[in-house]
């Protein structure tokens, strides 16, 4: 199965975006480059929110960077996943923010192959606030092949 076809079997669906006021996937030579993308989930991992919650959360943004890779793209096949940098909405004592973007992680190694082109370099940052009080923001860089 491509890794389109997995997405699409994951229940992930692609439709065409209307452009907004940054570029959420841009092009550079061979790669692709995305803006943060927030959760819909709102609140602070380890007050409100669970590790957990954070884990879904972080899954929803690994979801909104495919479609806007697929946007730009107009396919997740011939893609290998370089880097992951997620950012958590943390309480000063939270220390699972790598747990929490393992929820990205796992998604993209489902779509691409954890032995292969969806093995990846990650950062996981905790953060005192995210925009819109975002549980979770994630980013990727996505190699074209």
């Amino acid at each position: 199965m491509t890794p389109q076809q997995k997405a699409e079997s994951l229940g992930i669906v692609f439709e065409k975006l209307t452009p907004g006021y940054l570029n959420l996937c841009v092009r550079s030579g061979h790669q692709l480059i995305t803006s943060g993308h927030v959760s819909v989930l709102k609140g602070k991992l380890g007050a409100e929110l669970t590790k957990d919650d954070g884990y879904k959360a972080a899954r929803n943004c690994a979801e909104l960077i495919l479609r806007s890779v697929w946007n730009a793209h107009g396919t997740l096949d011939g893609l290998r996943v370089l880097k992951v940098l997620g950012c958590v909405n943390s309480a000063p004592d939270f220390i699972e923010q790598h747990l929490v973007i393992n929820g990205a992680s796992d998604l993209l190694h489902e779509v691409f192959g954890k032995d292969g082109d969806g093995y990846h370099a990650r950062s996981a940052l905790g953060f005192a606030s995210l925009p819109t009080g975002a549980a979770v923001e994630v980013e990727a860089i996505f190699e074209i092949k």
